[in-house]
């Protein structure tokens, strides 16, 4: 936390000035872009070591992936990701540095599958336990992604006053219901002006929303917060709560 205090107040007091800084530099200023990024770099350095379970400098290659997520967060970084750039910046560095170490591991597990196969023919018992170890390396790996995701989930939620609690309990009993509902946010995902509304004003804009859909306004209240909580994960760079989504339907 130190950290990123100190880098924050680098780029100014305001709450903000750092996602303001971004927005100047997605409208091309790339002197400022080169600049946050080196002033970062310690922050992208924590935040790939949390994944490598090391340290880490600035010639390991791992550096180099989360210094390359880094600026494509910056670049693709909107309100609708959440008020926080650094934790959309988290979000996507920890996912580059495990999808580069999941690569990595498929190359080892290839090249020593290559070189068995040509020493001795055959399928040998270290082959098959370094299958195994491979297989659980991968789910351990998906775990924290899982992990990481929900994370950053709920960060956006508690900035609409939401919790994951509240999702449970107010989420519609019924498959047709949650399709509905699912329905509503992907009409008010596809309708750039009521998605910044909602984004800007943390509210769902019922009033336009009824006048798109098919279910009553009373439902669109009824399912506000499922209704949030689906567009949230519809714009944002989730991949398994996506995957849940394809459940819904």
């Amino acid at each position: 936390m130190k950290l990123v205090a100190g880098l924050l107040f680098r780029f100014g007091k305001k709450k903000g000035s750092l996602e303001e800084t971004v927005l100047k530099i997605q409208q091309g200023d790339q002197a400022l872009q080169n600049q946050l990024i080196n002033q970062y770099k310690p922050f992208v350095a924590k935040t790939v070591s949390s994944v490598c379970k090391r340290y880490i400098d600035e010639t390991d290659d791992e550096f180099s992936i989360g210094l390359i997520a880094f600026n494509d967060a910056i670049e693709k970084y909107s309100p609708e990701k959440g008020n926080s750039l650094l934790a959309f910046a988290e979000l996507i560095i920890k996912r580059k540095v495990i999808d580069y170490i999941r690569k990595e591991a498929r190359n080892a597990q290839t090249v020593n599958m290559d070189m068995q196969e040509h020493e001795e023919g055959e399928a040998s018992q270290s082959k098959i336990e370094a299958d195994l170890s491979i297989d659980e390396f991968q789910r351990q790996i998906e775990q924290e992604q899982r992990q990481e995701e929900i994370l950053h989930f709920k960060r956006v939620l508690e900035e609409f006053h939401l919790s994951l609690p509240d999702l449970v309990k107010n989420s519609p009993k019924h498959a047709d219901a949650r399709q509905n509902a699912l329905q509503v946010a992907q009409t008010l995902v596809a309708h750039d002006d009521l998605r910044k509304i909602l984004f800007q004003k943390k509210q769902l804009p019922v009033k336009q929303l009824e006048k798109l859909v098919s279910v009553s306004r009373k439902t669109v209240e009824r399912n506000r917060k499922y209704i949030i909580a689906m567009v949230i994960i519809l714009t944002g760079d989730y991949l398994y709560l996506k995957d849940y989504i394809k459940g819904v339907l």
